[in-house]
């Protein structure tokens, strides 16, 4: 009898310090800003979306992204291959010209294909040998991603059906998802190998953080109230308001519930989507659109609410993830995935990002 009142008083005290912890924030994590943050600055800068472009800058926008193609193509054609198919199915040249500069950031330097993209860039172009199959994205190179791929496409049916309820680009809400699975995938070693890898399953969370993309019990009664509150920054309007509304009369429960669902991801999605939605909406009504930068979106969602503070120049940053002893940041995967032209078959790359397919 002793030892059982032993037990369940030990049980009463972990759920008592889980509880405080959550309450007082102590497992939120406050994000670092990425290396590479005033890169992306500029680069968002670079390829502002212009309406007044005239042929003549129309014509050298579509000559530079296929010349840069094709140079890319030489030295990594798997990167190549997609970001080509990324530009068959929306003919956006801006956007192609957004990825293979992804790239360019990763490149060495003084690897062959850089010192060729230098070449060109001065008129004096002259083919240099040397090419991989592997892709330059180092974590996609790994068989964490070759299982992610697999899981994802069990759920592109939910996750598009999610896109239309909310105007949010499906790729949008897989950049979110990616950056959580691929830091569970490298950090509970023990749970990959054992089911998740083998299984080819996407990872649900059950504690601090919920469901597949990792949301925080105190973040979705965030986006919850945010939904119906007319007076708050956030606010997407009334056909929105009912998109999370509970069917019992135990909310608490039911949402865990909800987001812990093994069988069903509909709301870890749906909950990304709105706050994802509505982070924009707060910034857009600032003066400060982020519908193009998917790096301060990922970034956003990864660090929450009070760290949206809408400004002229957003740090990309977010929980540092080790992929094969690799850092990068939470805002950077999201970013190199969503120009990497991966999975652009599943998810493509649209040329408006938000409130294109809504209800």
């Amino acid at each position: 009898m002793y030892f059982f009142t032993i037990c369940f008083a030990l049980i009463g005290a972990f759920l008592t310090i889980a509880y405080f912890a959550i309450y007082f924030k102590w497992t939120n994590e406050s994000g670092a800003v990425d290396g590479n943050s005033r890169v992306l600055q500029v680069m968002s800068d670079k390829y502002q979306v212009k309406t007044d472009k005239d042929s003549l800058a129309l014509v050298a926008e579509k000559y530079e992204a296929l010349n840069r193609i094709l140079i890319l193509k030489k030295y990594y054609p798997k990167n190549a291959q997609h970001i080509l198919a990324s530009l068959e199915s929306n003919h956006d040249y801006t956007e192609a010209l957004r990825m293979v500069e992804s790239v360019d950031m990763l490149a060495d330097k003084t690897s062959p294909y850089y010192l060729e993209v230098i070449k060109y860039r001065e008129n004096k172009y002259q083919p240099v040998e040397g090419k991989t199959s592997k892709s330059i994205y180092h974590w996609m190179n790994t068989s964490e991603w070759d299982d992610f791929k697999i899981a994802v496409e069990k759920d592109k049916k939910v996750i598009d059906s999610v896109a239309k309820m909310t105007g949010v680009e499906s790729r949008l809400i897989v950049c979110c998802l990616i950056g959580e699975q691929m830091r569970l995938f490298n950090s509970d070693r023990e749970a990959y190998k054992k089911w998740i890898g083998p299984l080819k399953i996407l990872s649900v969370e059950s504690k601090f953080s919920l469901g597949v993309t990792g949301i925080k019990e105190l973040t979705a009664q965030t986006i919850e109230k945010y939904l119906k509150d007319s007076t708050c920054a956030y606010y997407l309007g009334k056909k929105y308001e009912k998109l999370l509304d509970f069917k019992t009369d135990n909310p608490a429960q039911e949402r865990i519930d909800r987001l812990i669902s093994f069988r069903n991801h509909y709301y870890s999605y749906m909950y990304a989507a709105v706050f994802l939605k509505q982070v924009k909406h707060q910034w857009e009504r600032r003066g400060f659109p982020i519908d193009n930068r998917p790096e301060i979106l990922s970034t956003l969602f990864n660090v929450g609410f009070p760290q949206s503070v809408p400004k002229k120049d957003p740090k990309v940053g977010g929980s540092t993830i080790k992929i094969k002893e690799k850092p990068i940041s939470f805002g950077m995967i999201g970013y190199q995935f969503y120009y990497s032209g991966e999975l652009c078959d599943l998810f493509p790359i649209h040329t408006k990002k938000f409130d294109w397919n809504e209800i």
